[in-house]
């Protein structure tokens, strides 16, 4: 089975001006991608705008990027639903089509116990072959899943071999979850406490696409043992993540940074994700010459 570790970005989809997917600017994101390190990709999740995808363009966009990774690079889709059986459904589908894992967002509409969590991602497991990456993600979804239930859900479900933290303070779960014999831990909430994640047994971070030559030289650092240096590298760029991390904003900032890096055409969001103002477009462009200046991307 795929072993998955290191820097994944997740896939931002770029749109045409009117708002249609754009599958030459995809290409030219993964490709760009690729050249800066990133170890695999995450796809349709929070940047990658999933919620505003139909299942058609979902099924076009997953075809694309897998004729140009070409195997390369795993792809941890995200086939998550408000239903099991719809889970089910999208699960296979993404296996089928390519998918290397699948990071699965529990139930949020009409929330279950931690026994409907289990019956859930047991029906998921059971219709795949490929791993399931449970996204832990209580500020989107208000559904908590604790520390015991992930260790158990591992041990208990054949598929369940990953989660993505997200449930601050996330440093404290990590160490809780690969402590107690769990999944192994990813990261994410665009990597803003990936340093203090990694140094606690995660072994992997989700940030969006726009920073991955920085979040690759800090996963770099950290492996070879130079806490200092990392810390260093990610000073320069927590400008950014925090500017990105207001809510509704990060997808379109993300996208403005990366047509100003030349790697996507448009930086067109589709409602309901929120566009930049004025104000907010100089500040991000401030931020981006900052970076630039410090660390040589992101211009």
């Amino acid at each position: 089975m795929t072993s998955l570790q290191g820097i994944f970005p997740i896939l931002n989809t770029p749109f045409h001006d009117d708002g249609s997917i754009d599958l030459d600017s995809q290409a030219r994101l993964v490709e760009y991608l690729l050249e800066a390190g990133a170890h695999g990709f995450g796809m349709f999740g929070n940047a990658s705008e999933g919620y505003t995808l139909l299942a058609e363009e979902r099924r076009r966009i997953l075809e694309a990027v897998v004729r140009v990774t070409q195997g390369r690079v795993p792809l941890v889709v995200s086939s998550g639903h408000t239903g099991t059986d719809a889970a089910v459904a999208l699960s296979r589908e993404a296996e089928d089509l390519g998918a290397d894992a699948l990071m699965v967002l529990p139930p949020y509409f009409l929330k279950t116990d931690a026994e409907g969590l289990v019956r859930y991602f047991a029906a998921i497991s059971g219709a795949v072959k490929i791993p399931i990456m449970v996204q832990d993600a209580p500020l989107m979804t208000q559904v908590p899943m604790p520390a015991p239930l992930l260790v158990r859900m591992a041990r208990e479900i054949p598929a369940v071999r990953y989660a993505k933290v997200e449930a601050p303070p996330t440093a404290p779960k990590v160490t809780a979850v690969v402590s107690g014999g769990g999944p192994v831990v990813f990261g994410g909430l665009n990597g803003q406490f990936m340093i203090e994640e990694i140094q606690r047994g995660s072994r992997g971070v989700m940030p969006g696409s726009d920073l991955i030559p920085q979040f690759v030289r800090i996963w770099n650092s950290l492996e070879a043992g130079n806490t200092l240096e990392a810390w260093q590298l990610f000073s320069r760029i927590l400008p950014l993540i925090r500017f990105e991390l207001q809510p509704g904003l990060g997808v379109c900032a993300m996208k403005h940074n990366l047509v100003s890096a030349g790697v996507i055409k448009s930086a067109r969001v589709r409602h309901p994700t929120a566009s930049l103002d004025a104000a907010a477009l100089a500040e991000l462009a401030f931020l981006r010459k900052f970076i630039a200046q410090t660390t040589g991307a992101v211009s």
